[in-house]
């Protein structure tokens, strides 16, 4: 398995927004991380559909959407004619959970499901077959730089178990924890100020990548 990286704008310097996607990409990163977040399902708001195409015009690399929002479903069209290639929607946040995810694959993107660290993975032992990904949060959402909490190893082995799934792990990621992550079954590693918050991103990106390699051959 080669673990992919994605960087979390969440921790960029919005100012220099493409300027930090440009430096990102030719470092080596595989997708771009967008947290979106709406001031209700947690405390921050971020940004949404109108900033989300614009990036696609900014980057090469597949548009990687975290919806931390109280009403997921009015969002898919709009990300999807902007150019998102997948979408994660939380499973504390949908009421009709397979719905939403039919509605994100139908709009011709991959349907994801986040799952909170308090919450159990038993509520994805039916829903994970309508799913392409499932993103482990190992920290709790809404704010960046927070501390890694390491009972989500826990949580990415007990979706493993579940099916053939990707499993994506987003909070708190460093060179520190990749290895462990990717041993207990993460394909994708998201990072933000890991990356952003590194003066030399490359190295930043390379350092959790070999990390993570390393812990699968462990």
């Amino acid at each position: 398995m080669t673990v992919k990286i994605a960087p979390s704008i969440l921790s960029a310097d919005m100012a220099r927004l493409a300027e930090e996607i440009a430096e990102v990409e030719r470092a080596g990163a595989d997708m771009i991380h967008l947290d979106i977040m709406d001031g209700h399902f947690v405390p921050n708001l971020t940004f949404g559909p109108p900033l989300v195409r614009w990036l696609r015009g900014a980057t090469r690399l597949p548009l990687d959407a975290h919806l931390m929002v109280t009403d997921p479903d009015p969002l898919v069209g709009p990300l999807a004619a902007a150019g998102t290639a997948r979408v994660a929607v939380h499973v504390e946040a949908c009421v009709h959970l397979h719905r939403t995810l039919a509605s994100i694959r139908d709009a011709g993107m991959s349907p994801g499901i986040a799952i909170n660290p308090a919450t159990s993975p038993c509520l994805l032992d039916t829903a994970v077959q309508w799913a392409d990904f499932v993103l482990v949060m190992s920290v709790d959402p809404g704010f960046g730089g927070q501390a890694f909490i390491p009972e989500a190893l826990a949580t990415v082995r007990r979706i493993r178990e579940l099916g053939d799934v990707e499993v994506a792990a987003d909070g708190g990621v460093a060179p520190s924890n990749a290895g462990a992550l990717a041993r207990a079954g993460a394909a994708t590693l998201i990072a933000g100020s890991a990356v952003f918050g590194a003066p030399d991103r490359r190295a930043a990106i390379a350092a959790i990548r070999r990390a993570a390699e390393e812990g699968e051959r462990a």
